[in-house]
């Protein structure tokens, strides 16, 4: 119940909340004057104020307070008050529980013994998100900004700055505390300190942001776990921010959360299509702007930028893999809900429709990630790879696991430092002399990530180059998803 000391008192004794646009109102409208006649019943109408009829006994809740405090969500709801507090409630009509309620019998001769209720125009959603900011006072702290009533919303928030380009959703207090629903935490809880200005942000500043970009209610707490792992210093947002390179957050969502809001690990998961694939990494890229200051321009110093820069979000399709999920080869359980946040340019498509054996599958596979950045580029920069279901077929068919396909690819990997010198073949770019006579691998060990997704037709897998890796570049940071 709730306990706000603004709530209307409810009358003692019997009280009943109905409306007229309600069948099960109207079959026990006689049972309604029955029982003010024996036991001093109040009704309390939602709609017409003259249902069940005009008499000093039947109140209106014209501004629907009364039922917004005392949570009514269904109507008939029949009450015991003692002392201004409900003692008991039920909702519907049965006979048998409104007779043991109201200590009467022979309630509603000729009717039915049960009928479920409505819903009350309290939880109507023309009304509901209304009657929440009214009543409970909204509790949001941000900012309020007054438009002028010729202003175009629209245009009004692209002229302030806090748009990506595209337009954005008006962040009206209804729907804030309508995404505020989403999470279990409180909104003044601290999510991250965002860059490159860093500026705390909380869950009410990123719940925000979230209505902004698109998002649903129960998008919010894969929004909130991923702010948090792109501002931790081993992801370094400031760095994928400042950097010349075109890489941003490239998120991937693991576990039970992906299935629950709908994500697409399937056709076109890297691309449009999928509310939840295009909203939270765009939820995301929005807090960087516009709570932590991070405009193109300013500390964006991307040369090209890339789509990747807008929101790069996708679910791994688990069910269909024969591996263990990227989160699982992170170390994280198989049950454990999280995702992956990763420093990555726009994905390029790697294609191979002649292989029918592993092994000259994850050759061809190397050979296009030795090209990732730079051919000549070793060790420094991480990738991931996603595959295809018609490759991951490739290695289901042949047994292969997830430590054998990688095994395999990182000795494809070693390449012969001679021919990647600084210099050989009248290429400047290279590796130093001192690698000269040795084997060197293309990725860290951990640099190369592998999720699988996409549609069941077509033999192409895609390759996300990343940015510098280490203390002074981006590390790959997976952070568990919580309610």
């Amino acid at each position: 119940m709730s306990t706000d000391r603004s709530a209307p008192p409810l009358p003692d004794g019997l009280v009943a909340v109905v409306k007229r646009d309600c069948p099960t109102c109207e079959l026990v409208a006689p049972v309604l004057g029955d029982l003010h006649e024996r036991a001093g019943l109040t009704v309390i109408t939602q709609d017409d104020p003259e249902f069940p009829t005009a008499a000093g006994w039947v109140l209106h809740d014209e501004d629907l307070a009364l039922s917004w405090h005392h949570d009514i969500d269904t109507v008939p709801t029949l009450l015991r008050v003692v002392d201004g507090v409900e003692d008991r409630r039920t909702v519907g009509w049965s006979r048998a529980e409104w007779e043991q309620l109201t200590a009467v019998d022979g309630l509603g001769e000729g009717l039915p013994d049960w009928r479920p209720g409505c819903g009350s125009l309290s939880v109507d959603p023309a009304h509901a998100d209304d009657l929440a900011v009214r009543f409970s006072g909204s509790g949001l702290h941000s900012r309020r900004v007054e438009l002028a009533a010729l202003e175009d919303e629209w245009e009004a928030m692209w002229d302030r700055g806090w748009s990506d380009g595209l337009p954005v959703v008006p962040p009206t207090e209804a729907r804030v505390l309508r995404m505020l629903e989403g999470t279990s935490r409180d909104p003044s809880d601290p999510v991250a300190v965002v860059p490159p200005a860093l500026v705390e942000c909380s869950v009410e500043k990123l719940a925000v942001n979230a209505v902004m970009a698109g998002c649903a209610p129960e998008h919010l707490p894969v929004v909130i776990a991923a702010l948090e792992a792109a501002c931790t210093d081993e992801f370094n947002m400031h760095g994928v921010l400042a950097t010349t390179m075109s890489v941003g957050p490239v998120l991937v969502v693991n576990g039970p959360v992906a299935g629950r809001i709908g994500m697409n690990s399937g056709i076109n998961a890297l691309g449009q299509g999928n509310r939840a694939n295009s909203t939270i990494g765009r939820a995301v890229q929005l807090a960087v702007r516009n709570v932590g200051g991070g405009h193109p321009g300013g500390v964006d110093r991307a040369t090209f930028g890339s789509p990747a820069k807008v929101g790069f979000c996708f679910a791994e399709d688990e069910a269909g893999s024969p591996w263990t999920s990227l989160a699982e080869s992170r170390g994280w359980g198989a049950g454990q809900s999280t995702v992956t946040v990763f420093a990555g340019e726009s994905p390029r498509i790697f294609a191979d429709e002649r292989s029918r054996t592993p092994e000259s599958l994850t050759r061809h596979l190397a050979q296009a990630l030795q090209a990732t950045v730079s051919p000549r580029m070793m060790l420094g920069m991480d990738a991931m790879l996603v595959l295809s279901p018609d490759h991951m077929a490739r290695y289901a068919d042949a047994g292969w696991s997830r430590d054998r396909f990688m095994d395999e690819l990182s000795a494809e990997l070693l390449c012969d430092a001679d021919e990647l010198l600084a210099g050989v073949r009248g290429v400047a770019a290279g590796l130093p002399p001192a690698a000269a006579g040795q084997k060197v691998p293309k990725f860290r060990p951990g640099g190369l990530l592998v999720a699988h997704a996409g549609g069941p037709a077509g033999l192409f897998s895609a390759i996300v180059g990343g940015w510098a890796n280490g203390a002074r570049g981006s590390n790959p940071v997976t952070v568990e998803i919580t309610p």
